[in-house]
């Protein structure tokens, strides 16, 4: 059946069409690239849809519809409707359990949908909506952060926007239905930056190539900056320059008049960014770092040309120009940029390791022959050939062949994993031994990988709550640091030393210079780029800012029992030979297993498996018999055998002897003891047990090294909790705890004041999760549990727990390292560069000085933020 280009209206056989777009859950298909990249700038434009909501301005009320997830109960809905209808601003509230859906009509004025959507997840709900990221050129003003997504915010149908300094790229949440992609980004070149495409979704390569380029076009400016500075240097101090210092001052003036024109290119290319910057701040009545910068060196440039153009205005040794304030500060500006960005580049190295684990190539199995494609070009259930030594493509499951694959690079698991047929791969992973075929399942953006790197980049590129208030107190910060120039100028002016006029003007662009509001609002987004990417290289994927943050304040651990702290599956433990054996453990193992085979129970399982792992050659079994609540019976090799628990064995007449005892004690470690008997007498136990993983006790004593208190969580009976227990050195147990009360324990726990973390890996440990403060889910688990986590461990170990708590404790001390130095930087030196050491010492702090400082306090924060690069956890995953 032929669909219509949405664009074009051309008729397009869907099998055969050039690219495919999924739209308000319509899947559309176009002719040609020119049709997608115009359907790409507005999808909106193109597709009617039934939508009823929309914004009309003649109506002092705004009217929104938005999709809100798990509305299937009444009191949930009459819930969010008092919940919204508490916030200031909103007039009426509509829930639409059936549909999902929720409508809301607020006062614009009063209120925007960012608080709407933060008050519907308050209460546990999901507002749904499209993620989109937009990559912002030479994004560097920290002041800048706060105004754009305050822009982005009051966008019609943006239900929450953030900003990254770091990545330079915004990440909105936004209803299709009721903005596009050219409304996002318009509201950012409102305030003179150019949108661009993320370069966080590209490939390697193309985000180098970027990343190159625009150092390149910085390191140019500043060249160009750096050979003019030189020439009016000269100029500047033409005192000690032989030849010009005999000149007469008319001839200086003449020679100062070249230097103002050779100055325009620096301030209008090689600071183009800081002017234009500036006037987009001024349309909106605001103020960033491009102001104090254009500013500063608009001044001085200002008061030179009038210098030498009208001397007599001015009082005698005031008439000399300041070019070198003009062109020097802009090039130790641009060259602090510069820096900065190469810094970047190095802080974002984690992403790049895990882009660069990707095979470029496949050897695909296509009508019975062998073909090398490029891997975006193999398609779901391709066949895929992988010999030994190379790289697994794609994710898939193996139909011939069997080989050691070494997933140490996702997992962390130094020992290649066994895999045959039937088992699955992993795109990324190295085939060690033997040459398998496997067919494709995952491919593109759905691989494990590239899902990890996304989960990794949506991380880097959120927020912590303390990055919110840096943003905040950089908003401030500029219109402040101006008051303080004024005021300088005016002190200086009226009370300060001859000629009054020059220091006036030398110290308030001074005071304009060496603020710099950059070093605190990179402070945390660097630092936390930094730590989410030494996360992944230790297999800990973290979710977001704020999840790395409460993780450093931890105080109780509450780990799940089974599949957490154990295995979470039972395992042979023990094999009992009665007082006076008729058969050694081995053959009793043997007969035991034959039996076990047949079996449904799911210990059988780990019974013949046990069997399997000694290499015991199992019987045909005869006469089977299932006696439920009891046990089994069977004939093998002409014995009758009994397999069972302490009831079948009393309603046998079977005396046990001191099995009965050995029962109890087993029993009390935890175990599962099962009594066997050969021809009507007791012959020995069976134990198996649900047993702990090898590394469960010394990552739990390593939690409580840290202070933390472990407490453990189970629907087991308190007997077998309490064995687990004393084995990994648990001494607070929750037992006989139903699924649906593992959240309300969470809760209890916090009733105390105290910060909680839940470790699970099981659908029923979801709802724990959620509560949490901190929701750990191991990668072995269920999908439901991970996605109910802040915080995923990619190995099934109990070590990533206490690696998660190491880089958030070494991430956040960085961060507050970064804050502290950039505040005592502006709290410092704003002082110097007002005056306050001239009565004291006579000293002055030139403009110069205060561009170079100004310059390079972001590079100083980027450099530390790069420090934690040599972060080695307590334990070594690889």
């Amino acid at each position: 059946m032929t669909q219509h280009d949405p664009v074009c209206g051309m008729e397009v056989e869907p099998q055969s069409a050039f690219a495919k777009r999924e739209h308000m859950g319509q899947t559309l298909y176009f002719c040609s690239q020119s049709c997608v990249d115009q359907f790409d700038k507005d999808p909106h434009h193109y597709v009617m849809t039934s939508a009823t909501t929309g914004f009309n301005p003649q109506m002092s009320l705004t009217r929104i519809e938005l999709p809100v997830s798990g509305l299937p109960l009444k009191e949930h809905s009459t819930h969010l409707e008092s919940t919204l209808r508490a916030v200031n601003g909103v007039d009426e509230v509509k829930v639409n359990a059936t549909t999902n859906r929720l409508e809301v009509q607020y006062d614009a004025q009063k209120v925007d949908v960012s608080k709407l959507v933060s008050a519907v997840k308050s209460i546990g709900f999901q507002v749904g909506g499209t993620k989109v990221k937009i990559g912002i050129e030479n994004l560097r003003c920290a002041s800048c952060v706060k105004f754009i997504e305050d822009e982005l915010k009051s966008t019609q149908g943006v239900l929450n926007a953030t900003v990254n300094i770091a990545t330079q790229e915004a990440t909105v949440d936004y209803l299709p239905q009721n903005t596009t992609l050219a409304e996002l980004n318009k509201a950012i070149e409102t305030w003179g930056y150019k949108p661009r495409q993320a370069t966080s979704d590209a490939p390697v390569d193309k985000q180098e190539e970027a990343h190159a380029n625009e150092y390149r076009k910085l390191m140019n400016k500043f060249w160009f900056a750096a050979a003019i500075s030189v020439f009016v240097m000269i100029t500047a101090y033409y005192q000690v320059v032989p030849v010009l210092r005999d000149w007469s001052m008319d001839s200086l003036r003449l020679l100062w008049g070249v230097t103002a024109l050779l100055t325009l290119p620096v301030m209008f290319w090689s600071g183009s960014d800081f002017f234009t910057g500036a006037w987009a701040s001024f349309k909106h009545r605001s103020a960033n770092m491009n102001t104090l910068i254009a500013l500063g060196t608009g001044a001085a440039w200002l008061y030179s040309t009038f210098a030498i153009l009208f001397p007599s205005v001015f009082p005698e040794g005031t008439s000399e120009p300041f070019y070198d304030v003009v062109a020097v500060v802009i090039a130790l500006v641009v060259l602090g940029q510069a820096l900065e960005l190469r810094a970047k580049g190095q802080s974002s190295s984690a992403i790049k390791k895990l882009l660069g684990l990707q095979a470029k190539t496949a050897r695909v199995i296509r009508d019975g022959k062998e073909m090398d494609l490029p891997v975006e070009e193999v398609l779901v259930g391709d066949v895929i050939q992988v010999r030994p030594g190379e790289k697994v493509p794609v994710d898939g499951v193996i139909v011939e062949g069997s080989s050691a694959v070494d997933e140490s690079m996702l997992t962390g698991e130094s020992l290649p994993a066994s895999k045959k047929m039937g088992d699955e791969v992993i795109g990324a992973t190295i085939n060690k031994t033997g040459a398998f075929k496997f067919r494709t399942t995952k491919v593109g953006k759905d691989t494990a990988l590239a899902q990890i790197v996304k989960m990794v980049q949506d991380a880097q590129n959120s927020k912590a709550p303390i990055a919110r208030l840096a943003d905040t107190v950089s908003g401030y910060f500029v219109p402040i640091v101006m008051i303080l120039a004024v005021w300088t100028f005016v002190i200086w002016f009226v009370i300060g030393p001859q000629p009054q006029l020059v220091y006036a003007l030398v110290t308030s662009v001074t005071v304009l210079i060496i603020a710099c509001p950059c070093a605190l609002g990179l402070a945390t987004p660097m630092s936390l780029m930094v730590g989410i990417g030494k996360g992944a290289e230790n297999g800990i994927l973290i979710r977001s800012g704020e999840a790395l943050q409460t993780a450093r304040a931890i105080q109780i651990v509450v780990l799940d029992k089974t599949g957490t702290i154990t295995k979470g599956r039972p395992e042979l433990t023990d094999i009992v030979i009665s007082d006076q054996p008729t058969v050694k453990d081995d053959e009793l193992l043997r007969l035991a297993s034959s039996v076990e085979k047949v079996s449904e129970h799911p210990l059988a399982q780990a019974i013949v498996e046990g069997a399997q792992a000694r290499k015991l050659e199992l019987a045909e079994v005869q006469d089977f018999d299932a006696i439920p609540g009891h046990g089994v019976s069977a004939k093998v090799e002409g014995r009758s055998i009994l397999i069972g628990n302490l009831k079948l064995m009393n309603r046998e007449n079977i005396a046990l002897g001191s099995l009965e005892e050995k029962s109890k004690s087993l029993a009390d470690d935890g175990k599962t003891p099962m009594f066997i008997a050969l021809n009507g007498k007791a012959a020995g136990i069976i134990a198996v047990a649900d047993t702990v993983k090898e590394d469960s006790a010394e990552a739990i004593k390593a939690l409580q090294g840290m202070g933390i208190e472990v407490v453990m969580i189970t629907g087991d009976n308190r007997r077998t909790a309490e064995a687990i227990a004393r084995k990994v050195g648990v001494t607070r147990v929750l037992a006989e705890v139903l699924p649906e009360d593992k959240a309300k324990n969470i809760q209890q726990l916090q009733a105390d004041g105290k910060k909680v973390a839940m470790i699970g890996d099981g659908i029923n440990d979801a709802p724990a999760l959620a509560q949490a403060d901190v929701g750990l889910a191991i990668g072995t688990g269920t999908d439901v549990a991970i996605e109910a986590s802040d915080i995923t461990l990619i190995k099934g170990s109990l070590k990533g727990v206490v690696t998660a708590i190491e880089v958030s404790r070494a991430t956040m001390t960085n961060i507050y390292q970064n804050l502290v130095g950039a505040f005592f930087y502006n709290v410092l030196g704003i002082p110097v560069a007002m005056g306050v050491l001239f009565p004291f010492l006579g000293l002055l702090l030139s403009p110069l000085i205060a561009g170079a400082a100004m310059a390079f306090s972001s590079v100083t924060v980027v450099g530390n933020a790069n420090r934690l690069r040599g972060f080695k956890p307590k334990f070594s995953v690889k």
